[in-house]
């Protein structure tokens, strides 16, 4: 695999910062209710993660090691305090329904993990990529969980898409099914837990189907490396 290649595989699948790492599980299962809530939550953290991988990439060589980690957080922080403004500029009533959850990505671990583990030994086209696709793989997770949460608990999908996208998006609800009540248990974090669990289990069941395709195929391959060899001997 090339280098941009291995980051894709480990940020979208292999080391996805919600499904492996387990980071940034708090506002994951709180915000989920609905899709729309999920994709807005998760831009937000796809372009601070972006964004602070650059930053940190940036100015690695002039931050010394005593104090990397503040200076990350600062920067981290200045990132969020924009797109909050710009939220409440432009979402304001999404801003308004994800609440707390917009400035507390200043505390997510996945991207004060990735400041530091790459962004801060690695160059800015790299850094961006690993941001890119670390944030790309929590935005796929909440996006998932959202709308399971959604179809669930209310019968619909992408309710609300016109918090996010505008007036445009008004007629972009889509009924699934019509229910009566709420299913609490899937609109509620308890209920978003146990989803997030079997959503893991899928992810570790597709992953050992995998990892025998890839031995089956190693050892097709040595099978026929040796046939080759002995009939090259034989001849």
């Amino acid at each position: 695999m090339t280098p941009i290649q291995e980051l894709s595989w480990q940020g979208l699948w292999k080391n996805n910062p919600a499904l492996v790492q387990m980071l940034g599980l708090c506002p994951l299962l709180a915000v989920t209710n609905t899709t729309i809530n999920g994709l807005g939550l998760g831009i937000a953290t796809l372009f601070v993660m972006i964004s602070s991988n650059i930053t940190v990439s940036i100015v690695r060589n002039w931050v010394p090691s005593e104090i990397r980690i503040p200076v990350f957080v600062m920067i981290i922080a200045s990132l969020v305090t924009i797109i909050q403004l710009l939220m409440n500029a432009y979402t304001y009533e999404l801003y308004q329904t994800l609440g707390i959850f917009i400035p507390l990505i200043v505390t997510n671990c996945a991207i004060i993990g990735r400041a530091e583990a790459f962004a801060s030994k690695n160059n800015i086209k790299l850094s961006a990529i690993d941001g890119l696709m670390m944030g790309l793989g929590f935005l796929f997770v909440l996006v998932i969980l959202g709308a399971i949460r959604e179809i669930l608990g209310s019968g619909t999908l992408l309710a609300g898409a016109d918090l996010l996208l505008g007036p445009i998006a008004q007629t972009w609800t889509v009924e699934i099914f019509r229910a009566d009540e709420s299913f609490l248990a899937a609109i509620l974090p308890p209920g978003a837990f146990i989803l997030m669990g079997l959503i893991i289990a899928v992810k570790n069941m597709l992953n050992k189907r995998i990892e025998k395709l890839v031995v089956g195929e190693q050892k097709t391959q040595k099978a026929e490396r040796v046939r080759v060899t002995a009939d090259n001997i034989s001849s």
